[in-house]
């Protein structure tokens, strides 16, 4: 493995954060749009998370509710949160008010005709967004940006509910959306120049990191994640705990784990009573109402202070599901089998033209996902234990299942000893 030092690992994060600003195919002399007032449709945990961006930066942020007690609730929430803040001296508690006064609550989509950019944040629901988005074609003001905050949809389908598909915009905050600087911006296949340049410039005044990635399932964060729990998943399945896993991720530098991390988002994401996923584990727990961190029992058992056990509940379960003995597998291989396949996704990615170089990747890893900052990024870690390793594994689990097959560019990055951070095909095309 080639181990680079502190300070080359320091200057590629750097030299990264700093490229992802740049969009060479943007005009330079593209105009922005005006933003000075916002509007933001959801106000639970992404929704309020969201506006608070927008208040603390002094942008007057309406937000609107199905119900008064959701937006009442939402806005105690938003509110706690500023009061927390004060109480640890981050900033006066006069600031508090002056914060909280930027909000408007509203019960209605009609409230948000006069915003210059709304952005949706209600559930992962394609058909619940093409309804708003239906609905803010109408009443939205010309020229208003429409932004969805959707993790994983295709925007295009989104967008298509429009008679302005170039007004529509993906701004994916990463929860929780106040405190996570990672904002994946995604351009749509009609987005326009001055959309996408406002959106850069908006990221730096409520002070994000911005990435531009375009659209496919999951974008480039998730899509990238989808692949690793993928793999920790089939692990189970052959007789591994979620805490063998997990304890092999946290060795590699992640303050958390596939499992770990399942738990503290909530396994019933997407899950609803009675339903059988692809996820059969998930769905015997969630029927148990272990459901994560929020009914203290999930993969784990948790106690008052939030910490995780091994629950032997759970080794029932998921023996009972699969079938498999207990196997013991060195935290070396699990390591491989989770974070090499994420290295193959993300060269899929490039070579799909979705993001715009590889240093982009490692920039929404380190500032999204939590990867260890000594290890550079994903394309950064494919460098130090180098293509042919990365190849190696993935022959393996591509020959188990089809849907990790190697990618083509990762073949001739190991037959001709390129680098992944030296990939370039040609940028973000949409």
């Amino acid at each position: 493995m080639n181990t680079p030092t502190d300070a080359e690992i320091g200057a590629y994060i750097g030299a990264a954060g700093k490229a992802a600003w740049e969009v060479p195919d943007l005009p330079a002399n593209t105009k922005q749009r005006e933003i000075k007032s916002v509007g933001i449709i959801g106000a639970g945990t992404m929704g309020g998370g969201i506006a608070m961006n927008f208040a603390t930066a002094g942008i007057p942020v309406t937000i609107v509710e199905t119900t008064q007690e959701a937006l009442d609730r939402g806005l105690k929430v938003v509110r706690g949160n500023y009061q927390r803040s004060a109480d640890k001296g981050r900033f006066p508690q006069e600031e508090v008010e002056a914060r909280m006064d930027r909000f408007d609550g509203k019960l209605e989509l009609a409230a948000l005709a006069e915003c210059d950019l709304v952005i949706e944040a209600v559930f992962e629901d394609m058909e619940l967004k093409r309804k708003i988005f239906t609905e803010l074609d109408r009443v939205m003001k010309p020229g208003a940006i429409l932004a969805t905050n959707t993790s994983a949809l295709n925007i295009d389908e989104i967008a298509a509910m429009t008679k302005r598909p170039e007004d529509v915009i993906g701004l994916h905050f990463f929860s929780p959306a106040n405190v996570m600087k990672l904002l994946e911006i995604v351009r749509a296949k009609h987005t326009a120049d001055d959309v996408v340049a406002t959106s850069m410039d908006l990221a730096a005044q409520i002070n994000k990191i911005a990435v531009l990635v375009g659209v496919c399932p999951g974008f480039v964060g998730n899509r990238i994640l989808f692949a690793r729990q993928k793999q920790a998943n089939k692990l189970l399945q052959q007789g591994l705990m979620p805490w063998d896993v997990d304890a092999a991720l946290n060795a590699f530098g992640f303050k958390m784990g596939p499992f770990q991390m399942s738990d503290l988002a909530g396994l019933d994401i997407g899950w609803s009573k009675g339903a059988k996923t692809e996820n059969p584990i998930r769905d015997a727990l969630c029927e148990m109402d272990r459901r994560g961190q929020k009914t203290q029992a999930g993969f784990y058992d948790y106690d008052e202070s939030r910490r995780p056990i091994p629950s032997d509940v759970v080794a029932g379960v998921i023996k009972d599901i699969t079938g498999a003995e207990a196997n013991q597998m060195s935290q070396e291989e699990i390591i491989e089998i989770c974070i090499y396949p994420m290295i193959n996704e993300a060269v899929k990615i490039l070579e799909e033209n979705k993001a715009q170089r590889p240093s982009d990747i490692d920039v929404v890893w380190l500032n999204g996902y939590g990867w260890p900052a000594d290890k550079g990024g994903p394309m950064f870690y494919g460098d130090m234990v180098g293509a042919q390793a990365v190849l190696d594994v993935m022959e393996k689990l591509g020959a188990e299942d089809p849907e990790f097959a190697p990618a083509e560019l990762l073949r001739d990055l190991a037959k001709n000893g390129g680098k992944f951070t030296e990939i370039d095909t040609g940028g973000l095309k949409v």
